[in-house]
């Protein structure tokens, strides 16, 4: 089974040509190792860029991390195994542990609108699992099967938190 998103404008390809790509670049292939970073970097960018924001008046920041994560990836890919994990849950691990260490390691002040400040305040009563299902599903667009893939979760329970979550944002919302 192939771990493609969907083929429209707001998806990337995750693999376009299945699984053969992520073996033949985890052997080395060149030309396989281009043709996934062409489809993987955006998907770490939009990662990145949702989780670390925009700051000092652009996305630097997190671009910057978004390469430090296909690095890692590249560093990572010969010893990745198919059967062990899926090739999506490799990337967005290396990515949330990135992500991670960048937040522990940046003594960053950023200015945040007060629709920003809203938002975080909003995303900081959803339990982690919650919060991280609605950037993966809501910002950065991955299908429920595709987030349940990266989380290691079924399709149903990524719309079951889907669901939890966004209720408790519009309770929070509109209290009364």
């Amino acid at each position: 089974m192939s771990q493609d998103l969907a083929s429209d404008s707001t998806s990337a390809r995750i693999v376009p040509a299945g699984l053969d790509v992520v073996a033949e670049a985890a052997k080395g292939d060149r030309e396989a190792i281009v043709q996934l970073l062409l489809t993987v970097r955006p998907l770490v960018v939009r990662y990145c860029r949702a989780r670390i924001g925009w700051q000092h008046g652009g996305f630097a920041r997190a671009d910057d991390l978004a390469q430090e994560v296909c690095l890692e990836i590249l560093r990572a890919l010969p010893g990745h195994r198919v059967d062990d994990l899926p090739f999506l849950a490799l990337v967005y691990g290396i990515a949330q542990q990135k992500v991670a260490d960048a937040r522990r390691g940046a003594r960053l002040v950023v200015e945040r609108q007060a629709l920003d400040e809203r938002m975080t305040d909003l995303m900081r009563v959803l339990p982690d699992r919650q919060r991280e299902i609605l950037v993966l599903r809501v910002i950065i667009g991955l299908s429920a099967e595709e987030t349940a893939e990266a989380l290691g979760l079924t399709a149903g329970a990524v719309r079951v938190q889907q669901h939890r979550a966004l209720t408790r944002l519009r309770k929070e919302l509109n209290p009364g």
